[in-house]
């Protein structure tokens, strides 16, 4: 009785396989060729069904188009798959459904929407100790109150409002040799003056004289190398000066600019002569026209003028009484 049960079961496997194979071969009319007409980097396909086998190093993946899969050969697997090598094939494998993309099929490494990644699982709810973060799709370290975000509980990768990151600790107080910096919020180590050495002392003077002087002033200067940060220390002086004593240069003697004066004056008193002379041919020629009479007469008229006046001058002083001696 068992060996006639088999025995059609064994009747029954044949007359399907048998149909399957008449199917298979209605839908695949086409017969595989080798690489010459084939995609790049097939090694085998056929025109229904594309590659069917790849060249060493690529991937077999299936493209699916509706109910029809074709098969292509890539460098890399798409993302939502992973890599898997034989030696008779290279294979293009679907991660788990909760990955949407993956190293292998255990080992995810970017989660799908609603799942957290956390050791290269994809979880729903975060372990203990961790807190899920929707933009990174991962399980995140819980960070103290004063972290904005974190690599663990103890290290700091950005401080919230408020508070300076050192060493991946927040600092409300930035600690002693640092110095707060607003833009990047973080504590960052002062910077210092520093400056050149000082310059020679420059040659002995003194402002507004090139001579004349016995006392006056030397000066130096230094140049600044390193500008401090904003609670650096302040710049040293960078320009001094000092009082001096040289040796008295005597200015130029005065009395050779007299020559220059005397000079000046020969020039007036040539003018002036050379103008008396002219109003004498003035005069001259006034006499011509108007006759030699007129000309003695203003002639005895100014030396009586000027004898009245000799004479007024020579007048003896009032006296006491109010009389002029005669």
């Amino acid at each position: 009785m068992h060996l006639q049960l088999i025995s059609i079961v064994l009747i029954l496997h044949c007359m399907e396989y048998t149909n399957c194979q008449q199917h298979a071969s209605r839908h695949r009319p086409h017969k595989q060729s080798m690489s010459s007409g084939c995609q790049s980097g097939c090694l085998t396909c056929s025109e229904y069904n594309g590659c069917l086998s790849c060249k060493p190093r690529l991937f077999i993946f299936l493209e699916r188009n509706g109910m029809k899969q074709t098969g292509v050969c890539l460098p890399s697997c798409p993302s939502g798959y992973y890599g898997t090598r034989s030696p008779d094939r290279n294979d293009c494998t679907k991660c788990r459904p909760e990955c949407d993309s993956c190293f292998t099929g255990n080992f995810c490494t970017r989660c799908r929407p609603g799942f957290y990644l956390h050791q290269g699982k994809c979880l729903q709810t975060c372990p203990e100790g961790r807190v899920p973060s929707l933009a990174q799709r991962e399980c995140v370290p819980e960070c103290p109150a004063d972290c904005d975000s974190c690599v663990n509980g103890d290290t700091c990768s950005r401080c919230a409002a408020g508070f300076f990151r050192l060493q991946g600790k927040c600092h409300h107080t930035c600690p002693e040799e640092y110095e707060p910096n607003e833009l990047l919020l973080e504590c960052i180590p002062q910077v210092h003056c520093e400056v050149d050495e000082w310059s020679e002392w420059s040659p002995c003077s003194r402002p507004g004289k090139t001579c004349g002087f016995k006392r006056g002033e030397e000066t130096r200067t230094r140049k600044v190398i390193q500008t401090p940060s904003l609670l650096g220390h302040a710049c040293p002086p960078t320009y001094e000066k000092r009082e001096c004593v040289v040796k008295k240069k005597k200015c130029p003697d005065k009395r050779h600019r007299r020559p220059d004066r005397r000079n000046r004056n020969n020039r007036r008193d040539k003018e002036n002569q050379e103008g008396r002379q002219e109003r004498k041919k003035e005069r001259e020629k006034e006499r011509k026209v108007t006759g030699g009479g007129e000309w003695e007469d203003s002639e005895s008229r100014n030396k009586t003028e000027r004898r009245r006046r000799r004479g007024h001058t020579s007048r003896s002083p009032v006296s006491m009484e109010g009389g002029v001696e005669q």
